[in-house]
């Protein structure tokens, strides 16, 4: 048995600008970390790191414009390797509407509580990117 980290969560932004900032290089810099390098479309592999700790690698294994990402992790220092993490959006009341899991981890432990926290907090740097113009990604200016 493996667990899911889920958030839902409503942004006043159109979905082809929160398709944007989970589908590029750029977008996902803006609001996860400054240092996201590789290429974003389907089968290509996006390394996420993090000041001197070196994150997790992804590969794409589904793009839907407008809809759906989804990565599967293929190098991980924490254990994420075969995790998959998918973005689904739709509209709701003006709204795009962000349906986000991580699956895959082995029990509900510390490590999931601490994931589960910091990807609320990403969320919401995304949120803030694709309502404002500006997120809170790791390494940025407005990163806390």
């Amino acid at each position: 048995m493996t667990y899911s980290s889920k958030h839902l969560y409503h942004i006043d932004a159109p979905k082809d600008k929160v398709f944007n900032a989970i589908s590029t290089i750029e977008g996902l810099a803006n609001w996860w970390t400054v240092q996201t390098n590789g290429t974003a479309s389907l089968g290509g592999e996006i390394q996420f790191d993090f000041g001197e700790i070196k994150g997790p690698k992804m590969k794409v294994i589904e793009s839907m414009p407008g809809k759906e990402i989804v990565w599967e992790c293929i190098d991980s220092q924490h254990g994420w390797v075969g995790n998959t993490f998918t973005f689904l959006l739709d509209e709701n009341d003006g709204k795009t509407r962000v349906r986000f899991s991580h699956d895959g981890f082995p029990a509900q432990d510390d490590f999931y509580a601490i994931c589960n926290f910091s990807w609320g907090r990403y969320m919401e740097s995304l949120r803030q990117y694709c309502q404002t113009g500006k997120g809170e990604a790791f390494g940025s200016e407005g990163y806390r």
